[in-house]
């Protein structure tokens, strides 16, 4: 975080084993769960709810990186350590909110991108699916392999992979448990966004924010209305979907931003957007 410069500040308590720095608009969720290689358990999860929490109704976060500090991880998936001690209703109930930490990355109002230099497995991979963007280093392996322990993606990648990337390739991937590399991910539309990893391992982390702040100047409330747009339309009809697209634009009609944006291409300038 301290490539940002001097403004960066550390904007949320020290969790651990999560963290986040605020810069600019930008927000970095750190996972640095070191020995567990940032596997989901139950201390992990519950401070990722808190400090997912807090960023819902800060208006100068512009956009969210979730990233890993666990050289060559993302998230390994669920602390199976963990889940060995519990019971069938302890299980389920811990699934539950597993399930519902990833909704909760999912209903985040601004954009986020899940930077993945290294590996994403299960629950892992299922938190970067939570996210609107991924960017991931050629070398990161990813896939939903809950089959192969006996289980099914539980953290919504059952239905969040085949709406990404289309149901028969999301049922060959979970029926096999099979891992991918970053190309062929790119190339199944699993990703946006493929880097060959660099010396510090943190090349999808750098991508991760060229693309942040690709998004940084653009009207902070058009942004975040033209994903609720996409993200409520892709669930309903397509008559349906053009009428939240006209409530969701009807909601930047009376906006300053709005009437800056218009200014400004009259007056041949750059936009400086406010976010009202």
């Amino acid at each position: 975080s301290q490539e940002h410069g001097t403004d960066s500040r550390k904007r949320l308590l020290p969790f651990i084993p999560v963290v986040a720095f605020f810069s600019s608009g930008i927000v970095e969720v750190l996972m640095c769960r070191h020995k567990a290689r940032n596997a989901l358990g139950n201390v992990f999860v519950s401070q990722m709810r808190k400090v997912v929490s807090t960023l819902y109704n800060d208006s100068a976060v512009r956009v969210v990186i979730f990233r890993s500090l666990v050289p060559g991880v993302f998230c390994a998936g669920a602390d199976l350590k963990e889940r060995a001690l519990m019971n069938n209703s302890e299980s389920d109930l811990f699934v539950h909110g597993l399930r519902s930490l990833m909704t909760q990355i999912a209903l985040l109002p601004t954009p986020t991108i899940a930077a993945m230099d290294g590996v994403a497995l299960g629950g892992g991979l299922e938190l970067a699916l939570a996210c609107d963007l991924r960017a991931a280093a050629n070398s990161a392996q990813m896939g939903l392999i809950e089959t192969t322990r006996g289980l099914l993606p539980g953290a919504g990648g059952s239905q969040r992979l085949p709406r990404m990337i289309g149901v028969t390739l999301a049922k060959e991937l979970i029926f096999t448990g099979r891992r991918v590399g970053g190309q062929t991910a790119l190339e199944m539309g699993l990703i946006n966004r493929v880097v060959e990893q660099n010396q510090t391992g943190d090349a999808a982390y750098r991508e991760a924010l060229s693309l942040a702040r690709e998004i940084l100047p653009q009207a902070p409330i058009a942004v975040r209305m033209a994903k609720e747009a996409m993200n409520r339309g892709l669930e309903v009809d397509i008559g349906s979907a053009m009428a939240i697209e006209r409530m969701c634009y009807a909601r930047v009609i009376p906006t300053r931003d709005r009437q800056e944006g218009m200014a400004a291409f009259i007056e041949k300038r750059a936009p400086r957007y406010t976010g009202e």
